[in-house]
């Protein structure tokens, strides 16, 4: 890779000056490890050129903390973003697992078979802690490639970690094939062809629930009618291969209340998401309640009869959505329910306010039972904005979490991503960046762990991209922060200093 394309000059003269001090240490002269180094820079290089730290303040909010891993957007990142093959308006969904965000994008390499050019479908990949690229997987399946028109609209994974693929779905499709996605090669396997019955919607984003190789739990898929008030749900129970409607034994039913109550159908590119029942058990991957969530709606609960549960009613105003803009998630953290939704699409103004909010998502912790009412915001993530730009009307927010354990904590990793706007990852959890300890020396973002992460974030704070954070960035101890503290980082890293 030709890195010079990448980074600015600014950055390479800062490069190059950490270049020329670590040539003068004694200690690299020692060490003869050149292509370790050299391995370094082409990472840093390409990290820092591309992911930024969100430069946004979040006051933690009952003991827990979030902090960003990295951005990749219009808004903090324009330059790094618009050159990424993920900034296409074909690029519509993103999930994060184990640790990689897959982004989907249809028809986005051309590829030569025969004496015909076909369009295939590419997922992207990007780490999940740094934000750098990963080789991209051109999507196959039976030897051949995904081609069609939105061949690739949805992504994501099951509750037992198996990614999956879906198309999005015309008003001639009478089936829905639904894909297992191999992650490292990016073949795919036919899950099921879901049959739409006698009502054949257009559907642009499904979502599963369960497992969808059913050995260890039944599968569950939702999916919303574009521009109608139809949704439709197919069901296959544990250890079978017989999928049925979802709907006591119906594939689809129809909606008749709604929030706005003005609203009669769900406009463009709707999205359904199903609720974990953690009360359950037995129940718990059948989705039995739902987010049902409109281009010209709100996010509503509804349960598998059509009956609305819980709506935004009974929120305060300037936790409303604004409409446009589809996307939903739920985590449990330290024993509390939480919901992620996109705030607003690219023309939310605040309440009383003159500044700009766009391609954001609201934080908020459930009320009493896991209602909608009572709920009490965190964060609102990025304080300012991913990007303003219109995506030509995909809708879709896609917010996704991943649990892990840290230090003997659990914390949650969520995903951001707004079609052609940007993406990021943060972290949420009680304990962030050792509980308020004294840092690591070295931990210059704070996530308790020394690597080229730190790095990325200590360049952008010397280059003002993000404010300077004196307590943990002036790492050689001289007052200052400048090139001689990244040169002592990377010794850090390299384990001589």
């Amino acid at each position: 890779m030709d890195f010079s394309l990448i980074f600015n000059e600014k950055l390479f003269t800062l490069l190059v000056e950490i270049r020329n001090n670590l040539y003068s240490l004694t200690i690299y002269k020692k060490l003869m490890r050149k292509s370790l180094l050299l391995a370094l820079f082409a990472l840093l290089t390409y990290a820092s050129a591309t992911a930024v730290v969100d430069p946004n303040t979040y006051e933690p909010v009952n003991d827990i903390k979030i902090q960003n891993l990295w951005l990749i957007d219009r808004a903090h990142a324009a330059d790094a973003f618009t050159n990424l093959d993920a900034c296409n308006t074909n690029a519509r969904m993103a999930v994060l697992s184990q640790g990689v965000v897959y982004v989907s994008r249809s028809q986005a390499k051309a590829i030569i078979t025969g004496t015909d050019t076909v369009s295939a479908a590419v997922v992207y990949r990007f780490d999940a802690n740094t934000g750098e690229e990963l080789p991209a997987l051109t999507l196959t399946y039976n030897g051949g490639y995904i081609t069609a028109q939105l061949g690739a609209n949805s992504i994501g994974v099951d509750n037992f970690g198996h990614l999956w693929m879906a198309p999005a779905s015309f008003q001639s499709g009478t089936k829905i094939p639904l894909y297992a996605l191999d992650g490292e090669t990016g073949e795919l396997s036919l899950v099921a062809e879901l049959d739409k019955g006698d009502v054949l919607e257009r559907i642009d984003y499904v979502d599963v629930m369960g497992d969808i190789t059913r050995e260890e739990a039944p599968c569950n898929v939702l999916a919303v009618g574009s521009q109608v008030a139809t949704i439709y749900k197919w069901r296959c129970g544990q250890g079978e291969d017989y999928w049925d409607g979802g709907f006591d034994g119906d594939t689809y039913i129809d909606i008749v209340d709604f929030y706005p109550e003005n609203v009669t159908q769900w406009g463009y590119a709707p999205y359904g998401k199903m609720i974990l029942d953690f009360e359950d058990e037995e129940n718990k991957y059948e989705g039995n309640l739902f987010y049902l969530d409109g281009f010209n709606s709100m996010p509503a609960i509804y349960d598998n009869t059509g009956s609305m549960v819980d709506n935004f009613e009974n929120v305060p105003t300037e936790l409303w959505p604004y409409a446009g803009t589809n996307g939903v998630a739920e985590f449990t953290l330290e024993g509390r329910n939480f919901l992620v939704y996109s705030k607003a699409q690219y023309d939310g103004l605040d309440e009383g306010a003159n500044f700009y909010r766009a391609c954001q998502a609201n934080i908020c912790e459930l009320g009493e039972g896991m209602s909608l009412e009572g709920m009490t915001k965190y964060w609102q993530v990025p304080a300012d904005k991913l990007g303003d730009v219109s995506d030509g009307g995909t809708r879709i927010h896609a917010l996704n979490v991943e649990y892990a354990e840290e230090d003997g904590s659990e914390v949650v990793y969520l995903l951001t991503f707004k079609c052609y706007n940007g993406m990021g990852v943060y972290k949420i959890g009680k304990n962030l960046g050792g509980g308020g300890e004294t840092p690591l020396r070295g931990d210059v973002n704070r996530d308790g762990k020394v690597n080229v992460t730190d790095v990325t974030t200590l360049i952008n704070m010397i280059l003002g991209v993000i404010p300077k954070d004196e307590e943990v960035a002036d790492i050689s101890g001289d007052g200052k922060i400048n090139v001689t503290d990244v040169t002592s980082l990377i010794n850090i890293i390299l384990g001589v200093s």
